[in-house]
């Protein structure tokens, strides 16, 4: 098999789809998670400032989704078409919340009727909640497997198996933790009493968070013991969990001393580990089958060609620096405190 710095054509294209997808975690992370809070604000500047501090920033967040789902038809399609037709549902219900999440952030501001503008508050919180959910529930559905035959077709039943105790788990967990990442955002971007309202907001997030976050953990070693079994066979990867751990202790650490930029950071370092410790646990796979272990879908028997894979990385690796440059360039356009306008939303 064909290699490239010491790896075969599919674990590259594996770290590249897990690459866009952790980027695409960390970006629109923060501004669901800001999205989330958006009715704990009463007042309507308040609501306006929440508003523009992701404004700028939350169609071009989603391009890395775009970027990231397009890799993955183009270097797993068998993963592509299974996936999708199995969690059918979570997935049109994604499309729908994030279509109604848009259309709120751009329709709050045209009228100036109070029934109006609480409408699309309602909206544009309930999505962001919503997409953050969802995100998680399909997250726990792929570590826990689901039920595909030899032909990799779906051979579950029931409209809402998805909504399974642990991706239920997940999707709390990935919601915590969104809003955790938003709200540092949030304080980052506001000043005064909202900064001060934020700043307590954070604190109740963290413990949300860690409490989360602590019965997914222990629900996963007790019931799904087949995730931890790389790490039992090679110990050195007990690095991986250990660096998020540090990582999520390090939030409130910072957040105690006002440094919230580096909170922010290690907030986004830890989305990245937990999702590194996803890849750990899954690799060579991309779904499980929970009728054999046969029927698991890996990154060999669901690749393109190795012809394919090599032009497409060709094309990563042309591409991957002008969407980095262009992300780099609109967070230091619009960097510093939110300041209302008549251009604002």
């Amino acid at each position: 098999m064909d290699t490239f710095l010491g790896l075969d054509y599919p674990t590259l294209w594996f770290l590249v789809v897990g690459g866009l997808f952790s980027g695409y975690a960390i970006l629109d992370g923060f501004d669901f998670g800001a999205g989330a809070w958006h009715l704990f604000f009463k007042k309507e500047e308040n609501r306006r400032i929440a508003l523009n501090a992701v404004g700028p920033v939350w169609d071009g967040n989603e391009v890395w989704l775009v970027i990231g789902g397009g890799a993955l038809f183009a270097g797993f399609p068998v993963m592509y078409a299974t996936f999708l037709s199995s969690m059918y549902i979570p997935f049109i219900l994604f499309l729908v919340f994030i279509i109604f999440r848009a259309i709120a952030i751009e329709f709050r501001g045209k009228e100036e009727m109070l029934w109006w503008r609480k409408t699309w508050d309602i909206c544009y919180s309930v999505s962001s909640i919503a997409l953050a959910f969802l995100l998680g529930v399909v997250l726990g559905n792929i570590l826990q497997g689901i039920a595909i035959d030899d032909t990799y077709h779906y051979r579950g039943g029931g409209f809402f198996e998805f909504l399974n105790p642990y991706a239920i788990m997940t999707g709390l967990t990935s919601l915590s933790l969104f809003m955790m990442h938003g709200a540092i955002y949030l304080i980052l971007k506001t000043e005064g009493r909202l900064f001060a309202k934020l700043t307590l907001l954070l604190k109740k997030s963290v413990i949300f968070f860690i409490v989360i976050f602590s019965i997914t953990t222990l629900y996963t070693l007790i019931y799904i013991p087949h995730l931890s079994d790389k790490f039992r066979d090679t110990p050195i990867l007990f690095a991986v969990p250990l660096l998020a751990f540090l990582s999520i202790a390090n939030v409130p650490r910072l957040a105690s001393k006002r440094r919230y930029l580096q909170a922010f950071l290690f907030s986004a370092l830890t989305i990245s580990l937990l999702l590194v410790l996803v890849a750990i646990e899954l690799y060579p796979n991309l779904l499980m089958s929970t009728i054999d272990p046969a029927y698991n879908i890996t990154i060999y028997n669901a690749a393109s060609s190795t012809k394919s894979l090599k032009i497409m990385l060709i094309m990563t690796a042309i591409g991957g620096p002008l969407v980095l440059g262009y992300t780099a360039f609109v967070y230091k356009t619009f960097k510093g405190k939110v300041k209302l306008d008549e251009t604002s939303y």
